[in-house]
């Protein structure tokens, strides 16, 4: 159950004696309903048309009229007489026991520059902004990209966490791919030294295949809370992956969560941390008085107060007691509803007014979802805007993959855990001529399923392409080899080879320092510090790289 309704478990009224009030009302209301009767036996007698000229109250027959209007206000005024409340004063000796649990998307897409000076350094600055606002929180940090490793359990110190936040980066990751549900059984770790309900907050510019159904269901069966923040643009350059609003915002109401934008100074991560719950433990004494909540409906109660001053209602007033009726609820008369996704190309002329493809837009979001609109577009040829409407991955990247946008088409694979989803990625970058990656992903299918069909021999081929490009390499220049996971997709740069190998024989001299010798020479000393390594990536690199082999053997996370 939500924080909210569960807090609604101990509604009461603080002065429930004021209801009585309700019984003159009652009485009032049948008096007038009898006199309303009577006025309506000249209905035999006099022409309707006339009668309707001759009735001095002739407006009781509209919904906006004095009679419902004091209805509404009287109800108003009895709910605060009567002092709803369903929280009790904190205690001011009680410890704020309600934890935070930070999820950061340090996938690949995370590093594209559409927001300065990239989104996973923004990221990094707002996290650092939200535990900057309440340092006796403890919080706790869970990265994730293809897996999930715990970074910092938690904590309150904020200059470790800081340190460690500072050194993740996409290369650290073990695996590629864009999967934040992996980190809910992180969470599910780390939560078990606190009792008290907690808040988890994401930061991502999009989610997995099957992440909404995980999200649901893992904060279903549980009392956290779930905040989205959206790291990105939803208007980029070519060949990068927007910001998938509509896909965190669908996460995070399938959670029973709060989505929320980002912002240029701090109110993004003030409004983080006022969702961010307070646990207190209610406590069944005399001694902690409740709150009265009604006071918030003297601003209602006032504005209703203020139409007293129209003309003909004063006499009108003077004379009305609350009956009971129905309550001044008018509903808007159009309330259309606005796409959530930023409007893409549709199949219409480009030449069409804006006004105009909204409303087509509208339309078309009435009758079709976005996976079929996707459809729609693909058939049509319209492979952009049909990949800004799909909300699978999977048929994301088949938009990219015809529009021949290889890298981002593979990463849109990258964000589904499928044997098919996998292939299709080592097709995309073999395509992108990013070679020494696709063999990669081909050879994790082979390791997982050796007889998927066509894998071993797009493998070959592009094994044999690489090949030739280091035989080149090395009839004509000596090349230094790259790294095939020091750079990743949501940008333009591929890895078609490993380069040839250069060999180089030097003899050096080594020499053997005792501890002595290091501290009593100030020169060897001040270089012996300068070679202690104090970021702590290499060693998260290894921590995360053992966390997945512990996990792929089947251990506790």
């Amino acid at each position: 159950m939500p924080p909210e309704l569960a807090a609604l478990e101990h509604f009461h009224f603080l002065r429930p004696a004021w209801a009585l009030l309700l019984l003159p009302w009652i009485a009032v209301g049948v008096v007038r309903r009898r006199q309303q009767a009577r006025r309506d036996m000249f209905g035999g007698i006099i022409a309707p048309h006339l009668l309707e000229h001759l009735r001095l109250q002739r407006f009781d027959s509209r919904w906006f009229n004095p009679s419902t209007v004091s209805t509404v206000l009287m109800l108003i005024l009895l709910l605060m007489l009567m002092g709803p409340s369903w929280r009790q004063q904190p205690s001011p000796l009680h410890e704020d026991e309600a934890a935070m649990v930070i999820l950061l998307d340090a996938s690949a897409s995370m590093q594209q520059r559409d927001v300065q000076p990239s989104r996973l350094a923004r990221a990094k600055q707002k996290v650092a902004d939200l535990l900057a606002l309440n340092p006796q929180r403890k919080a706790a940090l869970v990265v994730y990209a293809g897996s999930a490793h715990t970074v910092l359990p938690l904590t309150a110190d904020r200059d470790i966490l800081n340190q460690y936040l500072a050194a993740i980066t996409p290369q650290i990751m073990p695996r590629s791919g864009k999967f934040p549900e992996y980190a809910l059984a992180r969470v599910d770790a780390i939560l078990r030294q606190s009792s008290a309900p907690a808040t988890v907050v994401l930061f991502s510019d999009g989610s997995g295949g099957a992440s909404a159904a995980a999200f649901a269901d893992w904060f279903g069966a549980r009392q956290h809370q779930l905040v989205v923040v959206g790291v990105g643009s939803e208007q980029v350059a070519a060949g990068q992956a927007p910001l998938e609003r509509a896909a965190l915002e669908k996460l995070a109401d399938s959670a029973g969560g709060h989505y929320i934008e980002l912002s240029v100074d701090e109110s993004d991560m003030r409004r983080v941390e006022r969702r961010v719950d307070s646990h207190y433990i209610i406590v069944e004494d005399a001694a902690l008085p409740w709150l009265d909540s009604g006071y918030p409906l003297i601003f209602p109660a006032l504005a209703l107060f203020l139409l007293w001053f129209r003309r003909g209602w004063t006499l009108t007033w003077c004379c009305l007691v609350l009956p009971l009726s129905l309550p001044l609820a008018p509903a808007p008369a159009h309330a259309a509803p606005q796409p959530a996704a930023p409007q893409p190309a549709t199949p219409q002329p480009a030449t069409l007014p804006a006004a105009d493809q909204r409303a087509l837009q509208w339309f078309a979001d009435l009758w079709l979802s976005g996976d079929q609109q996707g459809r729609l577009l693909m058939q049509l040829g319209k492979y952009h805007a049909a990949a800004a409407h799909f909300d699978d991955p999977l048929w994301q990247g088949m938009a990219y993959y015809y529009a021949e946008e290889f890298m981002l088409a593979a990463e849109y694979f990258s964000r589904v855990d499928s044997d098919d989803a996998l292939f299709n990625e080592a097709n995309a970058r073999a395509q992108a001529r990013d070679y020494v990656r696709a063999v990669r992903r081909y050879d994790r299918l082979l390791a997982q399923n050796p007889d998927y069909p066509g894998a071993a021999g797009n493998r070959a081929i592009v094994q044999a392409i690489i090949d030739d490009i280091n035989r080149l390499s090395a009839s004509q220049q000596q090349e230094q080899g790259v790294s095939g996971e020091d750079r990743e997709a949501g940008g333009d740069e591929a890895v078609p080879a490993q380069g040839a190998d250069e060999l180089s024989w030097e003899k050096a001299e080594l020499q053997q320092l005792r501890a002595e010798d290091i501290l009593q020479d100030p020169a060897t000393a001040e270089m012996w510090l300068r070679g202690v390594q104090q970021d702590p990536s290499n060693f998260l690199a290894i921590k995360f790289g053992m966390q997945l082999q512990r996990d792929d053997e089947g251990g506790a996370p």
